[in-house]
């Protein structure tokens, strides 16, 4: 089917469901959204051109139509579908069971949860066969990657659809064929972020020194290869003997460190309260989020030079 009659719907507005559906949109798929929000709903097309115009497109929005209800989407002609509402099981739960009454029987049913498997997302319904992870990271429109998550009842012939329909998007779709929290790139993100913020915690390193620590070495290296075949260069012998010594050393903490939830108690959570690690004001976020839009902006362009996008 062209491009210009497939047919998506994105359940949710924010953050994360604007550069899904301007994902959608760049590639000229027409693109229903549901929030309940009339501000939400009002925002959108300003929202989506922006990421459009981030992405190298055109602000055209003309694909977009906004509903305050499910029911309200043009169900008979959806083909793929992604819920993007708050990290809330419940609301996730209840979305889920109306929407297996409303979309046809070969559309898929995805969720961008970054927490919650969705074999609990679907449990007990009656086609959890087509229905599957979908892990966006942010910004959606410009990370390249998706996690398409299986549980074990997702049928494996929509899973690969699922990722055919994601590259055919401009996306790196990877199958994730086990429904583990976190899937992949949280539980790997996960396992670094835990060193750092005890590093940080033990006085060991400032967050400066260990944000440039991860850009400047081996996080330097993971734009031309990830861990696994950076090893295949350097050595399994060499990793295999420095495991033995520092991998008994590093944190095996269950939880997060006293610093992470000092910070949180105090309301020092980043650019939403313009303190965190670090202290911002409207034009340092501007100027950071610029200056980080274009870095990832450079990366897209070595991989697609690489022929990886």
């Amino acid at each position: 089917m062209p491009q210009s009659e497939r047919h998506a719907l994105v359940v949710g507005g924010g953050t994360m469901g604007v550069g899904i559906i301007a994902m959608f949109l760049a590639h000229g798929w027409k693109t229903d959204v549901v929030s309940r929000s009339a501000s939400t709903r009002d925002g959108l097309p300003e929202a989506c051109g922006r990421a459009l115009a981030a992405m190298g497109k055109p602000a055209d929005t003309s694909g977009l139509a906004t509903y305050a209800t499910l029911p309200e989407a043009t169900w008979s002609k959806i083909d793929v579908v992604v819920e993007t509402v708050t990290e809330d099981l419940a609301l996730k739960q209840k979305l889920f069971a109306e929407m297996e009454g409303l979309a046809l029987p070969g559309a898929a049913i995805t969720s961008n949860s970054s927490s919650f498997p969705i074999s609990e997302i679907a449990k007990g319904l009656k086609s959890q066969g087509r229905m599957l992870g979908l892990h966006f990271f942010m910004p959606a429109h410009l990370i390249p990657l998706v996690e398409v998550v299986r549980s074990v009842h997702s049928d494996v012939k929509q899973a690969e659809r699922l990722g055919e329909i994601m590259s055919s998007l401009g996306k790196r779709p990877v199958q994730v064929k086990k429904d583990v929290i976190g899937f992949l790139g949280n539980r790997i993100q996960g396992a670094l972020m835990r060193e750092a913020l005890w590093l940080i915690e033990q006085g060991v390193a400032s967050p400066e020194d260990i944000d440039a620590t991860v850009r400047l070495s081996f996080g330097f290296r993971y734009a031309a290869a990830g861990p696994i075949v950076q090893k295949e260069h350097s050595g399994w012998d060499t990793t295999c003997a420095v495991a033995k010594i520092i991998w008994p050393d590093l944190s095996n903490a269950k939880g997060p460190p006293p610093v992470l939830q000092r910070n949180v108690d105090e309301g020092r959570i980043g650019f939403k309260t313009k303190r965190g690690f670090f202290e911002w004001n409207d034009e340092s976020i501007a100027k950071e989020r610029a200056r980080y839009e274009r870095a990832l902006r450079k990366c897209l362009e070595i991989f697609r030079e690489e022929g990886i996008l």
